[in-house]
């Protein structure tokens, strides 16, 4: 039996209204929960990035590209591992101003993850820290732990491969030539 891990879908398409869409149902019709979604313009002209989690097995992994990929307006969809490629998110943390004055730990704890404090007021200060997830969730368990986290929230992953040129630049070029 194939391992389930955590892949991460790389997809380019052209910038259609319900798009969206008819890739979150590839995810659903094969029940697949999305772990998380990122959508924005490309560096490509005229071409939007989905990035999109979600654990699976390869086989699924496999399908769900393929699926994807069928879409008219798909102009190209990937999946890779954690080590294919590097990843990023962001978060933001809500706490309660007296408790980080009271306890010198909460302040320690936000300069050993690397976190900055974007806000301070009377009732909160708001904390923003960038990196991989292992990263964020261990400053939030932290600050939780300590009793300070008063809201949080994190954004979807974006990633880009590790390969030298954009995937999708590469399957442009080689569909020009095939056109002349």
């Amino acid at each position: 039996m194939e391992q389930v891990k955590l892949y991460t879908f790389i997809i380019y398409s052209e910038n259609v209204p319900g798009l969206l869409s008819q890739i979150t149902a590839v995810f659903t019709r094969r029940q697949v929960n999305i772990e998380s979604l990122n959508v924005c313009a490309s560096s490509t002209p005229g071409a939007h990035k989905y990035t999109i989690t979600a654990n699976c097995d390869l086989v699924m992994a496999k399908m769900l590209t393929a699926q994807i990929e069928k879409k008219i307006d798909v102009l190209q969809a990937n999946f890779f591992t954690d080590e294919e490629i590097f990843i990023n998110e962001t978060c933001l943390l809500k706490i309660s101003t007296p408790v980080m004055l009271e306890n010198k730990s909460v302040c320690r704890m936000v300069r050993l993850h690397g976190a900055h404090i974007v806000e301070v007021n009377p009732t909160y200060a708001t904390i923003e820290k960038t990196g991989i997830t292992s990263d964020i969730l261990s400053l939030y368990d932290s600050l939780k732990a300590l009793g300070c986290v008063l809201q949080f929230v994190r954004s979807g992953r974006i990633a880009i491969t590790k390969d030298f040129t954009e995937h999708l630049d590469e399957y442009l070029a080689e569909r020009e030539k095939k056109r002349k």
